[in-house]
Order: C-alpha cells, then sequence, then structure tokens
C-alpha cells in the first residue's frame, strides 16, 4: 500500500482549507454574534430544520446542543405542515438551514412559523434570498464554492453549516455555564459516561489492600508485603498515616543491581522516594491517568490517594485503563 497521498487527493486537501479558510476569513463575526445572543435568549425550545442534506447537518446540530445543555429539537421540514407545527410556541425559535435561501419547504412554512409567534431564524449560504427576506434573523455562512467539480454536491456548504453548528453550541455551552458534571449526567453511559463520573474512589485498593509500611523498617521485612499486596509499591507513612514516601518494584531492581543483597538491611525511609505525585478520591479517573501520563517518557504506573493529610487508597493506571480510557 502506498504511504504517499495522491495527487488529487492532495489537490482536494488543499482546496478544502481553502474553502475553509474562506468561511473564516468573510464570515461576519458581529452577526455571527447577534445570532448566539438570539439562541441564548431563546427562553423555548431551539427547533432546527432543513431540507436534503441541510437537514441531516441540522439533526446532528439540534442532538448536540440537547447533549451540551440547550433545549433544542430536530423537525424534518416536511412534517411541520402535516401536524408537527403543534409544538412551536412564542417563546421558541426556528433555525432553517438552506444554502440557498429558496428552499420551497422552507419558503411554505416560514409564515406559519411567524404566525404561531416563534422567531425565525435563517442560515444560509446566498445573499439576498427570499428566505433571508423573510426571516426575522439571517447569519450568511460565507461559501466560496462547493468542493464538487461540478460546484452542486453539497460538500463545502455542509461543511461550514457543521462547522457553525459547532462554534454555536460550544458558545451556548460557555453562555450557561454549561459543566462538565452536568455533560456526565448527560452521557450516564459509554466512555464519555466513564471520563466525566468516574473517580479515583471507585476504582482506587484500600482498606487491608494497600500496600504500607513505616519508615523504621528494613526493607528485608516488607519483601513479603511489598509481593503479596500486588501493587507495585509499599507507602512509607508516619503515625497518623500521613504519606512520607514511595518506594515500587523498580526502585527494587535498582537498588539490588548497584548494592546487592546489602540494600535489603537498610531502612525504607532511606530508600524510598518523597514527594511522590498523588491523587485524591473525589478526583475523576480519567483526571488521574493523565497525571500519571503527564511525562510521556516515565509513566507513572500507581499512586498514592491522600485525602485529609492521610493515605486513603492507591490506584494503579492498569485498573484505569481497564475501564476503557
Amino acid at each position: 500500500m502506498s504511504t504517499t497521498i495522491d495527487t488529487t487527493l492532495g489537490q482536494l486537501l488543499d482546496e478544502q482549507r481553502h474553502h475553509i479558510e474562506y468561511f473564516y476569513e468573510e464570515l461576519d463575526r458581529m452577526q455571527a454574534e447577534i445570532f448566539v445572543t438570539a439562541c441564548a435568549e431563546c427562553e423555548g425550545l431551539i427547533i432546527l430544520t432543513g431540507m436534503g442534506k441541510s437537514g441531516i447537518i441540522a439533526e446532528k446540530i439540534a442532538l448536540t446542543l440537547v447533549s451540551t445543555g440547550t433545549r433544542a429539537l430536530f423537525l424534518p421540514a416536511s412534517n411541520f405542515l402535516h401536524g408537527d407545527i403543534g409544538i412551536v410556541g412564542p417563546s421558541d425559535a426556528v433555525v432553517m438551514l438552506s444554502k440557498s435561501g429558496e428552499t420551497d419547504e422552507l419558503l411554505s412554512l416560514a409564515p406559519h412559523i411567524q404566525k404561531r409567534g416563534a422567531r425565525l431564524l435563517a442560515l444560509v449560504s446566498t445573499p439576498k434570498s427570499r428566505l433571508e427576506n423573510l426571516a426575522d434573523l439571517t447569519l450568511s455562512l460565507p461559501v466560496e464554492r462547493e468542493l464538487c467539480p461540478f460546484d452542486l454536491a453539497p460538500t463545502t456548504s455542509t461543511a461550514v453549516q457543521l462547522l457553525f453548528g459547532d462554534l454555536l453550541t460550544i458558545a451556548l455551552m460557555q453562555k450557561k455555564g454549561f459543566s462538565l458534571e452536568q455533560y456526565g449526567l448527560n452521557h450516564p453511559s459509554g466512555t464519555i459516561g466513564k471520563k466525566t463520573s468516574l473517580r479515583v474512589k471507585d476504582l482506587m485498593i484500600q482498606g487491608d489492600g494497600i500496600p504500607l509500611c513505616n519508615p523504621e523498617e528494613k526493607l528485608i521485612d516488607q519483601i513479603v508485603e511489598l509481593s503479596n499486596k500486588k501493587c507495585g509499591c509499599l507507602l512509607i507513612v508516619g503515625e497518623n498515616r500521613e504519606l512520607l514516601g514511595i518506594f515500587t518494584d523498580g526502585d527494587l531492581r535498582r537498588a539490588l543491581q548497584s548494592e546487592g543483597a546489602l540494600v535489603l538491611e537498610k531502612k525504607m525511609e532511606t530508600l524510598m522516594v518523597t514527594s511522590p505525585i498523588s491523587t485524591s478520591p473525589e478526583m475523576l479517573a480519567f483526571d488521574a491517568l493523565k497525571l500519571m501520563q503527564r511525562d510521556p517518557k516515565r509513566w507513572v504506573m500507581m499512586t498514592p490517594v491522600v485525602s485529609e493529610g492521610q493515605v486513603k487508597g492507591i490506584i494503579r493506571m492498569h485498573d484505569i485503563v481497564h475501564e476503557g480510557f
């Protein structure tokens, strides 16, 4: 298989990058801010609609809005005039997506939306369209041309619709102060749910499973503890269970290589690594994993869990990864 990008594909990548840059350069940012504000001030539902490919993009935007704390809904344009328009109320905003702004189904629907007192917002890519004239507020999404060689198949136009939809979603998240905890509540299952809800306390080894020793004990007396607890380390603690240091099986191998059997008679306080990184029981397991992997050249395979100055447990990278992170 060739490892080089096909010339045609390379040209298309360059063309699409140019088209996206055109969108960023030509977008009226002031009008975009007004559009976002209108959506943020909507007290009811934000109902998105469109036909064809624009309808598919509208549905994706609606689903992303819902998952990130905005009350939104997608309805196919054709369904509105056959009963579904009954869901629209005066506190709602209906967002219509149409590249041309001349989609017959949307133009027919617009007056009925306004009769119900809802605000009509439009996202179009063709200036001075009929939909722009009908809408209460319009944002033009600049499209230089489609990536399609015939400038016909919706490619660049749907890309910028999706791009602005994501920008709108995140802007509304920030305006609403939508938190990570709220995001987790909306995603209770799968990897996203785990990343936003699973905490160190849910996975840590605790109680008698923690490999503990005091600083005055000799290494030879703690070999069994190191081996039996299967945590790959010993946590050295003081009288009040405060963390003093850590001694890993890697430290043991290095000590034996450099000092031989004599090291077994040394006290743990002379062998331990002081000030190890630690986590707290309430820390997200995903954040703990990032902490353990922050140095790509030297991952930390296990770390103490400390709360209120005392060792509460130990968390292993293996246990976090096992959850699917």
